[in-house]
């Protein structure tokens, strides 16, 4: 007899969309459910063969003429940020960031509120009301957390934490071989700060500090302006073909 699996992982197929990110393309994705006592073991492997988790659903692209959406992650150990990057850890010495469990908030909410309506007023997250964020951020069956990055009180709230303003939020998952930057936003008003790349740089510093060796950074698109900054963080490393290369130098194509 035969011994087989009671809960079989299935894959389907979207049917196609306009790209958001290459004009006159059209997407598919590929994606499975991420529910159930194997959720966490499959996002695990999901994640190193290129997929990505939205809620519970793992996805990847799959389109039938493009393939250029490109897997990133970045090996925390040999990491060390260039004379830019490290202007940004510079600029946001006053923040602290604090891992609190994934439940959503009116403050988070309004914040990413304002995020979509200054940098992301086109496609469908615009329309998101607070039920829809809540469930992006609640609704997961893997390890996840959000980080919160507040300005720096000079006086200590209560236990000691930090009372300041909330001004970024990382949502992360927790993988056996590193962290994985699911969604962050953050208040558009303080554009000198570079809080998207300061963010990855914490990341970073807090991947390596839980002794796990990678930052997954989502898709890279070479040429594509919206997805040139996860370039610069150097080595990282790429999913072909042939699985993951090393890629030492910076290149936005």
């Amino acid at each position: 007899m035969t011994n087989q699996a009671q809960d079989p992982t299935q894959f389907f197929m979207t049917a196609p969309s306009p790209c958001g990110y290459i004009p006159d393309q059209m997407e598919r994705k590929v994606f499975t459910h991420l529910i159930g006592r194997r959720a966490k073991s499959l996002n695990n492997l999901l994640s190193e063969a290129g997929f990505r988790r939205s809620q519970t659903i793992a996805y990847r692209p799959a389109c039938e003429r493009c393939s250029a959406c490109v897997s990133v992650r970045v090996p925390v150990d040999e990491f060390k940020p260039s004379r830019n990057l490290a202007r940004a850890l510079e600029r946001n010495a006053d923040l602290i960031g604090s891992e609190i469990p994934n439940t959503a908030s009116a403050e988070h909410y309004g914040l990413f509120r304002s995020y979509l309506s200054a940098r992301h007023t086109e496609g469908g997250m615009i329309d998101m009301n607070i039920l829809d964020f809540t469930l992006m951020i609640e609704d997961s069956h893997v390890d996840t957390e959000l980080v919160e990055y507040r300005r720096r009180s000079r006086e200590p709230g209560f236990f000691g934490q930090p009372e300041g303003p909330l001004l970024a939020t990382a949502l992360t998952d927790v993988l056996t071989d590193g962290l994985s930057m699911v969604y962050s936003f953050y208040d558009p008003r303080e554009t000198s700060r570079s809080l998207g790349t300061y963010m990855i740089l914490d990341h970073i510093e807090r991947t390596r500090k839980r002794g796990l060796p990678y930052l997954y950074l989502g898709y890279w698109i070479p040429g594509s302006r919206k997805m040139a900054y996860k370039a610069r963080f150097l080595p990282q490393e790429r999913l072909g073909s042939n699985g993951w290369a090393r890629v030492e130098r910076y290149s936005d194509t």
